[in-house]
């Protein structure tokens, strides 16, 4: 089976060899298999591990993304952030730490970013319903107005 990871910047992985995969999507760990169904999931951030066929085991750390399995035989994962490292405990403490740190700060600027239009959208409401709004001349003779009479 093969394994291809990509991030919008760079092919991480690349592997011809694979004999299992394991990854996690909000549902939990799951195992991937050569003859594997099609199969589409989101990933969070998470650590991938898969052996080859000689036995030997690696290890990947994905910021979230998309996996999809194709025929069978080819596994594909698109994702942000990727590092690829054959120490499953330091990819877990490191890595994944920090994918985990950066989503939580994305999701407060999220926040923070829907707050700022909330508020913007309160005032324009307070502002339209005030009677401010009507007495501000509008159009193309309010423009003339502003200008000092020039168009």
């Amino acid at each position: 089976m093969k394994l291809v990871v990509t991030t919008p910047l760079a092919l991480v992985v690349e592997a011809d060899d694979v004999a299992h995969l394991r990854a996690e999507d909000e549902t939990g760990a799951f195992g991937i298999l050569p003859g594997h169904a099609d199969f589409l999931t989101t990933l969070g951030p998470s650590v991938m591990s898969w052996r080859d066929r000689r036995g030997a085991e690696h290890h990947v750390a994905v910021r979230g993304g998309v996996l999809e399995v194709r025929d069978g035989r080819t596994v594909s994962v698109a994702t942000r952030e990727a590092i690829v490292d054959d120490d499953l405990h330091r990819l877990e403490a490191e890595a994944l730490a920090a994918f985990r740190h950066r989503a939580e700060e994305e999701k407060a600027a999220r926040t923070d970013a829907q707050r700022l239009y909330l508020a913007a959208v309160r005032r324009i409401c307070r502002f339209l319903g005030s009677g401010q709004a009507r007495a501000m001349p509008v159009g193309p003779a309010a423009a003339t107005t502003r200008n000092g009479g020039r168009p």
